[in-house]
């Protein structure tokens, strides 16, 4: 069975693919999920990665256009139709670059925190909490 880790399986998934084996392909056509690995059967499907990519993306996208445009005051002299000319196509190339890659990421997360399968830290099998061990 291969090793669960955060930083694997979030690699594994940035870069498109299965986050179980790192071969096959995680994503099919731009965003949908392949739901079984070709190379090892892994079932990629049961992760449901829903809202988190979008929300990330604008994030880091956010982060990366905003800053500039607050931090060099020169940039607001610029006429304002050249300045959205660059800068809404800069927007929609990073947010199209990054979508597919940062879904793969979330997934790969979820791969990795499911190595303990359900388990809640502090329950034994049953269910039932335990006390730490002093």
């Amino acid at each position: 069975m291969a090793q669960h880790n955060l930083w694997s399986g979030l690699s594994r998934g940035f870069m498109g693919h299965c986050p179980n084996c790192g071969q096959g392909a995680l994503l099919h056509s731009y965003l949908k999920v392949t739901p079984t690995c070709a190379a090892c059967g892994h079932d990629n499907g049961r992760y449901p990665a829903d809202d988190a990519p979008p929300y990330f993306t604008i994030l880091i996208v956010g982060h990366l256009v905003v800053p500039p445009l607050v931090l060099f005051p020169g940039l607001w002299t610029l006429s304002p139709f050249l300045l959205l000319g660059v800068a809404l196509p800069l927007v929609a190339l990073l947010t199209l670059v990054l979508l597919p890659r940062i879904k793969g990421a979330v997934i790969g997360v979820q791969w990795a925190i499911t190595k303990t399968e359900g388990k809640v830290p502090g329950q034994n099998d049953e269910g039932a909490w335990v006390e730490p061990n002093p």
